[in-house]
């Protein structure tokens, strides 16, 4: 089996991996399809990870993918041989303290492909093959490819991030950062009934595709822009803001925006950064942070198989799996890629 795997910074390998062929009860053995490059992934091939976060030993990248079901194990039903499938990448305890107060997603012992949060690492999903619990894949409907069912992952964060702004309905909506959750945080907010919704970012390409996702209106934000300068008006005119690029000045500008009791969605993993908290004791701002999925999955898997939603704008580039290296670094140009995916097999 091929695979790929960061050894370190800039290094990065499509290596023979030992084989898995045989599921056991209530496993399926998954041949994968399409896989999607996401930002952790670009942090462990340009940094070798990020934060306290470090690749400690070889690990196969990935965790937004999708493939077919090549073998059932015992016990296991509403799968089909062949069958397309988008794969969860998260698979919590379910014993924790977190788990059994309902915060799956917050685990104490979670085990997320791709990641090296854990040692030894959690190895990812960009593989020709892996054996999957059952409970993990979501079949999707017949006609709907692989690299919009690798989609899933990525939707169900932005799903789960509209959630902890509560209703939108009637709402006016802020978006910051256009890069693909920023674009998924759009079309989540447009089915969650949003109003109005102002896409900024500071590269102009991606906002074409956060217009085709469902943005009202697209605004260059920068040190000398003024075309955020109208939501600034009195004590604010924006009703909730999600910030998906974890960046100092775009945090402050969406509290500029809000309005009082307005909510801002911290959607993007910045670093550490100054707040200004002076603003939402005076405005009463409601803050909430997000952090992955749980259920979301199911219902990303869902809004995508019945085409309730089209995503595949997202889309901008796919790779055959042996020139990884080529679709990392275009992955990390914004001026020209969006989702870069990789095809396996």
């Amino acid at each position: 089996m091929r695979a790929v795997v960061a050894h370190a910074a800039h290094d990065l390998r499509f290596e023979d991996r030992p084989e898995e062929t045989e599921p056991g009860e209530s496993e399926v053995l998954v041949h994968v399809a399409a896989g999607g490059i996401c930002g952790s992934d670009l942090h462990y091939y340009h940094n070798g990870g990020f934060g306290t976060v470090r690749l400690r030993e070889p690990m196969i990248l990935g965790h937004e993918a999708s493939g077919n079901v090549a073998a059932l194990g015992i016990g296991v039903t509403g799968l089909a041989v062949g069958d397309l499938v988008a794969i969860n990448p998260s698979l919590p305890c379910g014993d924790c303290e977190e788990c059994q107060r309902g915060l799956r997603n917050h685990c104490i012992d979670m085990l997320f492909r791709g990641s090296a949060m854990r040692f030894p690492h959690a190895q990812g999903l960009f593989r020709g093959a892996l054996i999957v619990p059952a409970h993990l894949l979501y079949p999707v409907s017949p006609g709907v490819g692989a690299g919009l069912a690798a989609l899933a992952e990525p939707f169900a964060v932005c799903l789960h991030a509209v959630k902890q702004a509560g209703s939108l309905l009637g709402k006016t909506v802020l978006v910051s950062g256009c890069g693909p959750i920023g674009c998924l945080t759009i079309a989540a907010a447009r089915l969650a009934g949003a109003q109005r919704i102002i896409a900024c970012d500071v590269v102009t390409e991606p906002l074409s595709v956060a217009e085709r996702l469902g943005a009202d209106e697209i605004v260059i934000n920068g040190p000398e822009a003024t075309g955020l300068d109208r939501y600034k008006a009195g004590k604010g005119r924006i009703d909730v803001a999600f910030d998906c690029s974890g960046h100092p000045a775009a945090v402050a500008t969406a509290i500029e925006c809000l309005r009082p009791r307005g909510t801002l969605v911290a959607v993007g993993l910045g670093g550490a950064m100054p707040f200004p908290l002076p603003s939402v004791v005076t405005k009463e701002l409601v803050v909430a942070g997000s952090f992955r999925f749980d259920a979301e999955f199911g219902e990303a898997v869902g809004l995508i198989s019945s085409r309730r939603v089209d995503l595949s704008v997202l889309i901008s580039h796919t790779y055959a799996a042996e020139r990884a290296i080529e679709a990392f670094d275009l992955a990390g140009d914004r001026s020209q890629a969006m989702k870069v995916q990789l095809a396996f097999n």
